[in-house]
């Protein structure tokens, strides 16, 4: 079991990018959270098995049909306490 931060920058905002990263993870058995920023990235929150954390990221990568994915960064962090996944 892992926890993973991911920031993704792009044309993330406005085309169902947090939308579709909640049911990749939950696909994936992940719980966490994915919300927009301020500076126009999506910051996406996950916890869970670690070969799922590496799946999501390479969906990271590619997004929903309309984004287009600039540069994800990946750091450790403390699992968030959630059930599920939530967007905010």
């Amino acid at each position: 079991m892992g926890a993973a931060r991911f920031l993704v920058s792009g044309r993330v905002q406005g085309v169902f990018y947090r939308a579709s990263a909640r049911e990749q993870a939950l696909a994936l058995g992940l719980s966490g959270y994915a919300k927009n920023l301020p500076n126009g990235r999506v910051e996406v929150v996950a916890s869970g098995d670690n070969a799922a954390l590496d799946a999501l990221e390479r969906w990271l990568w590619q997004g929903p049909p309309a984004a287009k994915v600039d540069a994800v960064t990946r750091e450790a962090c403390v699992a968030p306490i959630t059930d599920g996944f939530r967007v905010s």
